[in-house]
């Protein structure tokens, strides 16, 4: 059965059960926002040097994601950088988002012995994505 929300409850006040519902709503899906096929892609993306090259070998892979995935992501990618210009007030960076919301959006299928290795793509992947979210997502 599907589950009523009553978003007028005092709860939804809390910034931190609205961010953990997000984070769980993500977490919770079949597969990450991230297809895990596109996972290794995606690290051997991050690891390029040269800046320019890196944003545009993630910029490649976004645009091959299936459609759900890329309006999914862009929109809340579009949303988190709304959080990471407010910094100031919210202490929510960049790199907090990054360690935040890299291990829920993308993940290997398969956990594996390097998962702290993992764990710093990820959040670089998100980072990257936020901060270049223009060159990623622009036409």
């Amino acid at each position: 059965p599907e589950e009523k929300l009553n978003l007028d409850d005092s709860q939804w006040e809390d910034i931190h059960v609205v961010t953990g519902a997000l984070k769980m709503f993500f977490r919770e899906l079949p597969e990450p926002l991230f297809p895990y096929c596109f996972f290794e892609q995606f690290v051997e993306a991050i690891k390029i040097q040269d800046n320019a090259t890196r944003i545009k070998s993630i910029r490649s892979l976004v645009k091959k994601l299936p459609r759900p995935n890329y309006d999914t992501m862009k929109i809340l990618f579009e949303h988190l950088k709304k959080i990471a210009a407010k910094e100031s007030v919210n202490l929510m960076s960049t790199q907090s988002l990054g360690i935040v919301f890299g291990p829920t959006l993308l993940r290997p299928e398969k956990e594996t012995g390097n998962m702290a290795v993992h764990m710093l793509y990820q959040n670089q992947i998100v980072e990257l994505m936020l901060s270049e979210y223009s060159k990623i997502f622009g036409s």
